[in-house]
Parts: C-alpha cells; structure tokens; sequence
C-alpha cells in the first residue's frame, strides 16, 4: 500500500492515554512499513502529548531531540501518595490534605524553580546496575536512585486549588484532597510525578499525578501533532504520512554550515570540510542549548539538502569534525 512511507524524517504524533512509547514504536513501524523506528523520550502510559518519532534515517536526530527541554501540563493531587507517584500506582499513605490557598501553594513549589536535585521516581526506566528500576521494584528488590540534576525552567500553577473528598480505594475511607494544575518547562529527565511527590511530602500529606500531558519536546508542540487514528486513516485512504524530511528536521534543531559541492564527495565518505570548503558559517555563536557546537551541513548548490552533523572544535573555531553522514547524501 503506498500509503506507507518510508521516507526519512520524524513524526509527531499525539500519544493516547493507556499506551506505551514502545507501543507507539509498534504502530509507527507498521504505519511507515519499516522496522527503523525509535521513539525520543519515553512517555508514561499515563500521559499523553507529543511523542516524537523518528523514521529511518531521522533516528539519527533523536538523540538530539531527547536531550531537548519539554513541557508539560500536568494535575498534582495532594493528600495521597502512591507507589508509582501516579494515579496508575498502589495506595502509601492517604492522610488527606487540608484546605490551602494558592498562596500556600506557590510557597510550597517555589523550591522547585530553577537548578534543583531531584530522586527519580522508583518505578522508572532507569537504570541501576544494568537493570530497570521498575524491573527491580516488580522483583521486590530495594532501589535507591541516587539525586541528580535537573532544571526546571518554568514552572506556573494555572488556576486556584481545588479542594474535593475522594474515597480510598480498599479502606472504605473518605479523605480531602487538594488538586492544582500546573505547566512545567523542565529539562531533560525532570519528572513531574517525583515533583508533585515531593511537593507534597514537602507539606507532610503526600502527593501524586493524576494527569499528565507533555505539550512540546524541543522545537515541536503538540499543535503539530496527529493521532494515531488519523495517521491510520491515511494510510487506509492510500495518503503519504506527514513526515518531516530529515533535512528539514536537522535545520530545524541546528543552524546550518554551508560547503562546496566539491566538499560533498569527500563527507559523503567521512571527511570533514575544511575552511577552505566552507561557503558560510552562518551564525557560529547560535547553536542548540543542549549541543551547542553541533551544526547541520548543507552544500551550496543545494542549500535544502542535509549532507549530515558536524561539530565545531570550540564555539568560535573553523575547524569542523564529522558527526554522522546522512545515507541520502
């Protein structure tokens, strides 16, 4: 069915609810008819948002795209602490939580703004002597994550709190709680769950997610996104998926440096350009926050055509080493 395509690039896609990134993985490889499909950035089967796929060749970008900062929308509850800081997890500890203003509020997450340590959460992805915490946590083996440095750019409560009485699974308790809503610019491996757990141990009543939605990872949003649905329905209808072509990609995380057509051979092989090679520089000073020295590599004649990445020695340099050669150049 031509309405596979197997073209190089990334897709966006908004992840539902229930799923996992590697199911995702799964849909995008029979929607693209290839098995070169990788994800940037694992999402919890909890959350939904933007999930940035790469096709073929565009997994070359995404490690790039994982180190990127991301935003998020998400809904902290206070009062209940689970195993998982979701809602997906097993009761702690319910000791309800009493009313706050949002002046309590914004005090009780000041803290989190800016360069912060963070624990990760438990049942996670990561990995502690080879294996998976989550892996380790279901074996019932004891995990300690060591802190680690995040950034949390912006972190904004959107509206007042809202105060409720939810039953207890299994206790047949009922106990307030306090919800609030936030939205979260953070770096790479920040975790909402851990800060709406830390939250609200921080006010001594436990807290976890209940909602989660990452709204944009690095320069793509969730605006830009489509379903699962609509990507099969084209495919169904025999239509080409929306891919965004790997050169298109590339520009769009990196500036660009320009070479002659003579420089193209020699790359197309592994070489870097020399000075002599290089037509434009463009602006040696901007760069990706996450990688500052990388640049993507456009050939004069073709000035929409990625070649590959390459890195500059030091900001300012003119020397250049080859990252990785795009297949189609």
């Amino acid at each position: 069915m031509s309405g596979t395509n197997p073209q190089a690039g990334i897709l966006l896609v908004d992840k539902p609810g229930g799923m996992t990134s590697h199911d995702v993985v799964s849909r995008g490889r029979r929607l693209a008819g290839t098995r070169r499909v990788g994800h940037a950035g694992t999402l919890d089967p909890m959350a939904t948002g933007v999930l940035v796929l790469g096709i073929n060749g565009g997994t070359k970008l995404l490690q790039y795209v994982t180190g990127a900062p991301k935003t998020y929308l998400g809904t902290v509850r206070l009062g209940v602490a689970t195993t998982t800081d979701d809602a997906e997890g097993d009761l702690i500890a319910a000791p309800g939580c009493p009313q706050l203003t949002g002046s309590d509020l914004e005090d009780a997450v000041d803290s989190y703004r800016g360069d912060i340590m963070q624990v990760p959460t438990k049942v996670s992805a990561i990995k502690i002597g080879g294996k998976r915490a989550h892996a380790m946590v279901r074996d019932g083996e004891e995990v300690v994550i060591p802190p680690r440095p995040v950034t949390v750019h912006r972190l904004v409560i959107l509206g007042g709190p809202r105060i409720s009485q939810v039953e207890v699974a299994g206790e047949g308790t009922v106990v307030p709680v306090v919800d609030f809503d936030v939205e979260v610019e953070c770096s790479s491996g920040t975790y909402i769950r851990a800060l709406a757990r830390d939250i609200g141990n921080d006010l001594g009543v436990g807290g976890h997610l209940t909602a989660l939605r990452r709204t944009s990872n690095g320069p793509w949003n969730i605006g830009q996104c489509h379903t699962l649905e609509s990507l099969f329905e084209l495919r169904e209808a025999d239509e080409p998926l929306p891919v965004i072509p790997l050169s298109a990609a590339a520009q769009t995380l990196f500036p660009t440096v320009v070479v002659t057509a003579q420089a193209r051979e020699r790359f197309r092989h592994g070489q870097a350009p020399g000075p002599e090679d290089v037509v434009d520089y463009g602006d040696v000073a901007a760069g990706n926050p996450k990688f500052p020295l990388i640049r993507a590599l456009v050939f004069e004649e073709s000035r929409d055509t990625v070649l590959g990445l390459v890195e500059l020695d030091e900001p300012t340099s003119l020397e250049l080493r080859t990252v990785t050669v795009f297949a189609a150049a």
